[in-house]
């Protein structure tokens, strides 16, 4: 039995229980930690995503696709304007790659490459079924006039490969490989803490943390994430990175209630993640729940649909 068919159980129910304290906590007190909640103010953010134009599920990459399951493009199609629409109202710049025919997966932008200060670091994918997504974000990023690094290293871009602060976060265990972190020292002279992913429910780093604080100082920046998702000493490092971090639970991370987008007070996050949603608003967040169910046949969720682009 494969990993991904061993977890197909766990994706089909969600638990009922919830560890966390924070869940228990009465009307009264939640008022009064929102009201000792820090100001949080938006960051005007530019993002790069794609239309769902050709999505279904045609073959199985990860434990969420059943391609004997039938999907619904128009559906798709759908959930993601409504993605679309809210970025554009929160005051963000969208643009647009081209959807490929016989790329369905094309839709999850976030795995197409990794940008700062205007180089992108482009994607060298693990399945071939994937391949020439490649190529095909590194040509749009050429012509939009980012200075293009072709990888060597198996990487799947901002899948597993997350800022914060000036910090840069990086996946391996599934789909990166450790290699393309060294990879990623040298083309931004950036610290790059590696972080070993471990349950394949959480097959890219996106879908099992969550960037809080874009722009924040490495002293101030600050995460959510789901500590099962990661060896010991990856949560180690984090716990000693990030000691003010949101635990999230597996319930809500289980839907890739993580898998979100933030702007320092806005977060996009899966409508169904109320447990999520509820922590971020103790901590003067505003969480913003967007239905994007049909997508997550595929294995994404909001950031999957979202690159960022930093010039």
């Amino acid at each position: 039995m494969t990993a991904i068919d061993s977890t197909d159980a766990r994706l089909r129910s969600a638990t009922a229980e919830r560890a966390s304290d924070s869940a228990a906590m009465s009307a009264t007190d939640a008022s009064v930690q929102a009201d000792a909640a820090p100001h949080r103010a938006p960051s005007h953010r530019t993002y790069l995503m794609c239309r769902p134009e050709h999505f279904t599920v045609s073959y199985r990459i990860n434990p969420w696709m059943h391609p004997q399951d039938p999907t619904d493009t128009n559906l798709a199609v759908r959930q993601w304007n409504t993605l679309y629409e809210t970025f554009v109202g929160l005051g963000h710049d969208v643009h647009l790659i081209d959807p490929i025919a016989g790329l369905p997966d094309m839709v999850y932008t976030a795995n197409g490459g990794f940008a700062i200060d205007g180089v992108a670091y482009g994607a060298l994918f693990t399945y071939p079924q994937r391949a020439p997504e490649g190529p095909a974000f590194m040509r749009w990023f050429a012509e939009h006039d980012f200075r293009v690094v072709e990888p060597e290293r198996v990487n799947e871009g901002e899948g597993d490969i997350l800022l914060v602060g000036s910090r840069i976060l990086a996946g391996t265990g599934f789909r990166s490989s450790i290699e393309s972190h060294d990879e990623l020292r040298r083309v931004f002279d950036r610290e790059v803490v590696s972080l070993t992913l471990v349950d394949p429910r959480f097959y890219h780093l996106d879908t099992a943390l969550a960037v809080l604080d874009p722009l924040k100082d490495d002293e101030h920046a600050n995460i959510a994430y789901v500590p099962a998702a990661f060896d010991e000493k990856s949560r180690r490092t984090l716990e000693r990175l990030y000691p003010d971090a949101i635990i999230v639970s597996e319930e809500d991370a289980g839907i890739l209630g993580l898998n979100s987008i933030s702007d320092g007070y806005n977060i996009v996050i899966a409508k169904r993640a109320v447990g999520f949603e509820k922590q971020l608003r103790e901590r003067g967040y505003n969480p913003i729940g967007v239905d994007l169910s049909e997508l997550l046949l595929g294995g994404g969720g909001v950031k999957c649909c979202t690159l960022e682009l930093r010039r």
